[in-house]
């Protein structure tokens, strides 16, 4: 079986990547490495980051982490329960969240590896010495 090795960057402060099957958490670890679906159709690609995805800082009610814009700009001042709002937002989120899977868990089958010679090389060339 061949392996097939992917770079993707997070951000520093994204949350681990859950246990496939787990309650998604916001690592960003699955549309960093490819669009879903509709994702495919707003980034107009197949691999990579999709452009959808949008990294949210941390708040006094939700820890940082990444999402997914298309909920986010639809959710609109209510916030993103698609169950409040005018009928064409409610609608929209749940069409977007069946679309993006909300709800069913980590869908994402990838081995994470850490690059450490590449974080020793980035301090090294920060504090100035070789």
């Amino acid at each position: 079986m061949s392996r097939h090795l992917q770079v993707i960057h997070i951000h520093p402060e994204a949350p681990p990547k859950p246990a496939e099957g787990a309650p998604c958490n916001g690592c960003g670890v699955c549309c960093l490495a490819e669009p879903c679906p509709v994702g495919m159709l707003i980034s107009r690609k197949r691999q990579g980051a999709c452009d959808a995805l949008v990294w949210s800082e941390a708040s006094d009610t939700a820890p940082a982490r990444y999402q997914c814009g298309l909920m986010l700009r639809a959710a609109g001042p209510d916030g993103p329960d698609w169950r409040v709002g005018p009928l064409w937002r409610r609608v929209w989120l749940a069409w977007v969240r069946r679309l993006i899977s909300a709800g069913s868990g980590c869908d994402a089958s990838l081995a994470l590896v850490a690059e450490p010679a590449r974080a020793a090389a980035t301090d090294s060339v920060a504090s100035g010495t070789k």
